[in-house]
């Protein structure tokens, strides 16, 4: 078995070995992984924080021991980015940005220099609206995780993540974790709501905020009313989402 580490901002994840295949999710700075099968130009790997798994491009990674996997592993080394845009500087001077929820602690294995702030990641439920606000207008994009392009789950999953809590890549796969709740009225921000297509798959996940509304990505993160029917757009003057469970994760 191999490993690796992504050295760069952002690095997208393809469902094929190739450019132009869908990307899937993103690596961000400082995020380790295994590598499952191993390429001339591209790797299928699995990423440590929630065993999503795709193709990445050999250029874009950085190999690493099976021990260095294993201390990234540690709670306690891991610290994550609370600003929307911070830097590491790299040996020879150069500033490499960064975006919200990277790995700094993984600043110095990869020889940068980051003086920016960081927060460990505990489970703290009573900041997790704060962080959701952050991402706030940012747009649509599939398979993507950061303030300049992220889908549905990517952002329910990285205000989790920075908040201590580890969900799935995709909303079904979320909505197998946590508690459910029978009534929208048994619900605290913070908590997620799943939203389900005319298939009965559940495709669409936001976080619940006070006052029945729901913070969530539709075009771009927005905020939307919410009741025992699902989101109601009030631009729009419809439901755009049917709701099908509530969960309570912390």
């Amino acid at each position: 078995m191999q490993y690796g580490i992504c050295p760069l901002s952002i690095v997208p994840i393809r469902t094929l070995p190739e450019d132009s295949s869908e990307m899937t999710s993103q690596l961000l700075y400082g995020e380790h992984f295994k590598v499952l099968e191993s390429r001339k130009k591209w790797s299928r790997i699995r990423v440590a924080h929630d065993q999503c798994e795709g193709w990445v491009s050999n250029h874009q990674f950085k190999f690493i021991t099976e021990e260095d996997y294993k201390a990234f592993e540690n709670p306690e080394n891991q610290q994550l980015s609370p600003d929307i845009v911070s830097h590491v500087c790299s040996q020879d001077g150069m500033l490499l940005p960064i975006v919200l929820g990277s790995m700094v602690s993984s600043s110095t294995f990869l020889d940068h220099t980051f003086e920016g702030s960081s927060v460990t990641g505990r489970a703290q439920k009573n900041e997790l609206v704060d962080v959701a606000f952050l991402y706030l207008k940012a747009p649509f994009l599939w398979g993507g995780k950061t303030p300049f392009g992220i889908d549905s789950a990517g952002f329910t999953q990285m205000v989790y993540k920075i908040n201590g809590v580890a969900l799935c890549r995709d909303a079904e796969g979320q909505s197998k974790q946590g508690e459910p709740l029978s009534f929208i009225e048994e619900s605290e921000p913070g908590d997620l709501a799943f939203f389900d297509n005319n298939e009965g798959v559940i495709d669409h996940v936001g976080i619940i905020l006070k006052d029945n509304y729901i913070i969530h990505t539709y075009g771009h993160v927005r905020i939307d009313r919410l009741d025992h029917t699902g989101i109601f757009n009030t631009e729009e003057k419809l439901y755009t989402h049917q709701l099908r469970v509530i969960k309570k994760i912390i």
